[in-house]
C-alpha cells in the first residue's frame, strides 16, 4: 500500500511539473520584472491588425532572453490562436541581457539556443520572418518594453505561366546561396544552407513563395526547380541564378515547361510594395 501511495504522489508531482512547463512556455512569468509587448510589425501597428490579419503576418512568436555570455536564460513560444499573443514577461535577476523576438509562420519553432544562429530547417519550413533584437538592463525597477519587429527575409516568388502537364504532381525547389539560420544582431544569414521546399500541384497552384536569409543585403541564390510525377520521378528540371535582396520580393515568372531552359536574364521592371520595401520582376 505504501508503495502505491508513493507512486500516486510521484505521478501527481510529475504532472504538476509538466503543467508548469507548459504554462511557462505559453505565458512566461506573469509577475515578471521584464514585460514585452509587440507594438508593430514592419511599420504596421500590431493593435490595428485583426485576428485574420495577424495570421497573414505571422502565426507564431518566439521570445528569448540571453545573458552576457550569450547563453539562453529563458524562451517563450506563442501561437496566434491563444489569448495574450504578443505579450510576454520574464522574471530575471539583475544584470544585462539580450532580448530577441522572432515572428514567423513556420510549422515548428526555430532553434534559439544561440543568438548568432537562430535556425529554421526544411522540416519546420521557411516563411516570412521578422525580428527584434535589443540589449536590456534589469535593475531594481521593472522594465516594460514596446517593441517593433522588422522583416529580415528575402522572397523569391516563382510563377509558372504555361500549363502544368497532367503527369506532374509535385514541384520541388532546391536552393543554395542563402541561409536557413540568421544572426539576431545583424538579421543576416549565418550558415550556408541547402534549402528544399516541395509543393503539391494537384489543385492547380502556379505561384510558389521561397524564403531565405541572405548573407548580405543583396545576394544571388542558385535555384533548381524540378517537376516530379506521383512516384517521385523527375519529368522536368531547370536551373536559375536569382538576384535577391533583403525585405524585397523577386518575382521570377515564365513558361517553365515550354521555355528555352535558359537562366534568368531579363529585368522587366521594379515597383514598390507598401508591405515590402520593393519588388523586382524577372522573366525567364
Amino acid at each position: 500500500m505504501s508503495a502505491f501511495i508513493a507512486f500516486v504522489i510521484m505521478f501527481a508531482l510529475t504532472s504538476c511539473e509538466k503543467a508548469n512547463l507548459v504554462s511557462e512556455e505559453m505565458q512566461g512569468d506573469p509577475a515578471g520584472n521584464l514585460s514585452v509587448s509587440v507594438f508593430q510589425i514592419e511599420h504596421t501597428a500590431f493593435a490595428s491588425l485583426t485576428r485574420a490579419a495577424v495570421g497573414d503576418v505571422c502565426t507564431k512568436l518566439s521570445f528569448a532572453v540571453y545573458d552576457e555570455e550569450g547563453s539562453r536564460v529563458k524562451q517563450v513560444n506563442q501561437t496566434s490562436d491563444k489569448t495574450g499573443f504578443g505579450q510576454c514577461s520574464f522574471q530575471l535577476e539583475e544584470g544585462n541581457y539580450q532580448l530577441v523576438v522572432v515572428a514567423h509562420s513556420a510549422k515548428g519553432n526555430p532553434t534559439m539556443t544561440n543568438p548568432g544562429k537562430i535556425q529554421f530547417t526544411n522540416s519546420t519550413g521557411y516563411t516570412d520572418t521578422f525580428i527584434h533584437n535589443e540589449e536590456v538592463t534589469i535593475g531594481e525597477e521593472a522594465v516594460a518594453l514596446q517593441i517593433s519587429l522588422n522583416r529580415i527575409v528575402a522572397l523569391c516568388r516563382f510563377v509558372i505561366t504555361d500549363n502544368i502537364p497532367e503527369e506532374v504532381k509535385k514541384i520541388q525547389f532546391y536552393y543554395t546561396g542563402g541561409s536557413g539560420a540568421f544572426n539576431a544582431a545583424t538579421g543576416l544569414g549565418s550558415v550556408n544552407s541547402k534549402q528544399t521546399v516541395a509543393f503539391d500541384v494537384s489543385l492547380g497552384q502556379t505561384q510558389f513563395d521561397l524564403y531565405t536569409f541572405l548573407h548580405n543585403q543583396e545576394d544571388n541564390v542558385a535555384l533548381k526547380v524540378t517537376a516530379l510525377d506521383a512516384n517521385g520521378n523527375v519529368l522536368f528540371e531547370r536551373d536559375f541564378d536569382v538576384p535577391m535582396e533583403q525585405n524585397h520580393i523577386t518575382w521570377l515568372s515564365g513558361a517553365f515547361f515550354n521555355g528555352s531552359g535558359s537562366s534568368v536574364t531579363t529585368v522587366t521592371g521594379v515597383t514598390v510594395n507598401t508591405d515590402w520595401a520593393g519588388e523586382t520582376h524577372l522573366t525567364f
